[in-house]
């Protein structure tokens, strides 16, 4: 709570369509994901009333209120302090305060910090209420021209190799559209990935740095958008990664057997620290055949 107390909220316009005045509650509000501009102007209104901004680095937030000429008190709020400032920041609302939570950029609670935030508020009766706006996965799935009737989004994929391409295989026969953030550092190696578990034919798409001056959009088969991230002398920025749904050749496609039972188990052995017992019995249901039949060809090959 600040310390001249909470702030007293605004009496409420007349007309029905006008936003309500701010009050006591956590206010979720959505900040740009790179152009200043892609704010509305409920989210500002509420930034300016509120008692306290929970920000998940008071820095980055700080550019955006001194653009808007925010004067509003700030507090950090990150992953690392999340479960001691959750608890703070409810005993405040508890008492009467308005709290904005903010993250650097998008939609709070959206791969970053806020979701214990807002379970703890909910667990204490604290009105919680959303300021929707700008949202990375959001502006680069419609702009994709992948499919939207039906997705999936499923933040970030699995830093591991290993693990990373038993998510895409997850995903090799599904009937929507996937969307993932990606580091720039690894999109390349996941794009590798995606051509050898789903195939270079694939329909994928890499929209990086969104609403920001170099916004770029790679559209393309998988083997041609991975050629062309190769080709560059390393790859920067806010990267999210669109996978295409399945097509009717890939659900019935069987997996790629190119490469051999034997090799298959040592390349899991390897990537997911197992035995060879549990890494046959991957590779048996990878392939659609029996246990017996896998230990058969592993023997074959030895």
């Amino acid at each position: 709570m600040s310390e001249s107390g909470p702030k007293t909220a605004a009496p409420a316009a007349a007309s029905g369509n006008s936003s309500r005045a701010v009050g006591p509650a956590l206010y979720l509000v959505a900040t740009p994901i790179g152009n200043l501009e892609d704010i509305t102007l409920r989210a500002v209104r509420v930034l300016k009333e509120v008692d306290v901004i929970a920000c998940e680095d008071t820095r980055q937030t700080q550019k955006l209120l001194n653009h808007y000429a925010i004067s509003t008190r700030t507090t950090s709020y990150h992953e690392h302090n999340e479960m001691t400032r959750s608890a703070e920041l409810v005993k405040e609302l508890q008492e009467g305060a308005s709290v904005a939570l903010v993250t650097d950029a998008g939609m709070p609670g959206i791969s970053d910090p806020g979701y214990r935030l807002i379970a703890l508020a909910i667990r204490h009766h604290v009105p919680v209420v959303p300021i929707p706006g700008a949202s990375a996965f959001l502006a680069a799935l419609v702009a994709s021209g992948l499919p939207t009737d039906s997705f999936r989004f499923s933040g970030f994929l699995p830093a591991k190799r290993g693990e990373r391409r038993a998510a895409l295989e997850a995903i090799r026969t599904s009937p929507r559209t996937q969307v993932f953030y990606e580091a720039p550092h690894r999109v390349v190696e996941t794009l590798s990935d995606v051509v050898e578990v789903l195939g270079v034919a694939r329909h994928v798409v890499v929209a990086r740095e969104v609403t920001k001056v170099h916004e770029e959009f790679l559209r393309g088969r998988a083997g041609e958008v991975l050629g062309t991230l190769k080709a560059r002398d390393g790859v920067k920025g806010e990267i999210t990664l669109l996978i295409g749904k399945a097509e009717e050749e890939d659900v019935h496609a069987p997996v790629n057997t190119t490469v051999s039972v034997r090799q298959r188990v040592d390349q899991i052995v390897a990537e997911e620290k197992v035995d060879e017992k549990a890494a046959l019995k991957k590779v048996a249901k990878e392939r659609g055949i029996s246990k017996s039949e896998a230990y058969r060809e592993l023997q074959r090959s030895k």
